[in-house]
């Protein structure tokens, strides 16, 4: 599922995510998943940025988030909403990716008249 998202390149939603968790952020890391997904360095570091300064403002998080319970750690973002959904029987990722699509597409215009 390739979106436009945090940016203008196009990434697959899925290297975003994991991409941008702090596991992966370390530099020996970084620069692996940099390389290996041709996604500049300074791009990884903004993803995780998005996260955790934008991601919390999101109409999204704003309208949800207080349905997570426990409440997600923000500084962990996106890594803890993973963890929230690997408590269900599903795949934790795809249930993760399917709770972020409304950020990654726009909402259809209606038009006015037949």
């Amino acid at each position: 599922m390739s979106v436009r998202f945090l940016g203008r390149r196009v990434y697959v939603m899925l290297a975003v995510v994991l991409a941008s968790t702090r596991s992966v952020m370390c530099m020996p890391a970084a620069a692996q998943l940099s390389a290996y997904l041709e996604v500049p360095r300074h791009t990884l570091g903004r993803w995780r940025q998005w996260w955790l300064t934008q991601f919390p403002q999101t109409p999204l998080w704003q309208a949800l988030g207080a349905h997570f319970m426990p409440p997600p750690d923000a500084q962990r973002f996106p890594a803890s909403l993973l963890d929230h959904f690997a408590a269900s029987a599903t795949d934790p990722l795809m249930r993760l990716l399917l709770f972020l699509t409304p950020l990654t597409t726009r909402p259809i215009a209606l038009r006015q008249g037949g």
